[in-house]
């Protein structure tokens, strides 16, 4: 399904179409994630229990909620730049390395507290509905594109998808502005779910 639909997209879309596609695609598979889920509410317990929030069942709720968010926006993103890699022909190392960079130097600055929950974050987006549907994108992207090659350009959307959470979960901790708009999106999805 993923496959065709790059394949579709490639062939009759705008770029702009694609990207938004790709950013939904990443966003809507990360937060209907089972293991995001359940990382998301074991968190929000153990950080209730460190008294880093409080111990209502409803501030546990919304940082599960927002930790979701904030994850499945990543993952979006993600998704929405390993597009645009693919469609310009960037190398994926580039994007890695750096990726990794501001991972290594964000932990440098982070509260210790959430180390854990920022780098866990990356892990869960590797399951079982993001993987198959992202993957199969990024391959089906890359044979349709003139001058890309499947096994080269296809892949590599996961290892960005993990690593984005990272850095915005990092990103939350340290960025007012940022934390703000995910508390608005926060908000705004507990009132729509």
């Amino acid at each position: 399904m993923g496959e065709s639909l790059a394949h579709a997209f490639a062939k009759k879309s705008s770029v702009i179409s694609l990207l938004v596609f790709a950013f939904a695609l990443g966003f809507g598979t990360t937060v209907a994630e089972p293991a995001l889920i359940a990382v998301a509410g074991k968190a929000a317990e153990v950080v209730s229990g460190g008294g880093m929030i409080d111990s209502s069942a409803t501030a546990q709720q919304r940082f599960a909620l927002e930790l979701r968010l904030v994850v499945a926006v990543s993952v979006g993103s993600a998704v929405l730049l390993g597009v645009l890699r693919i469609l310009k022909g960037w190398p994926l190392h580039y994007l890695i390395i750096g990726g990794y960079v501001i991972v290594m130097t964000l932990t440098l600055f982070a509260p210790t507290e959430i180390v854990g929950i920022a780098y866990d974050s990356g892990g869960v987006t590797t399951s079982t509905i993001t993987v198959p549907l992202v993957t199969a994108l990024g391959v089906g992207l890359a044979s349709s594109i003139k001058g890309r090659n499947p096994m080269l350009d296809g892949f590599g959307l996961i290892a960005l998808a993990s690593v984005m959470p990272i850095i915005f979960r990092f990103k939350l901790w340290i960025d007012s502005s940022f934390r703000r708009l995910m508390e608005f999106l926060t908000i705004f999805f507990e009132y729509r779910v």
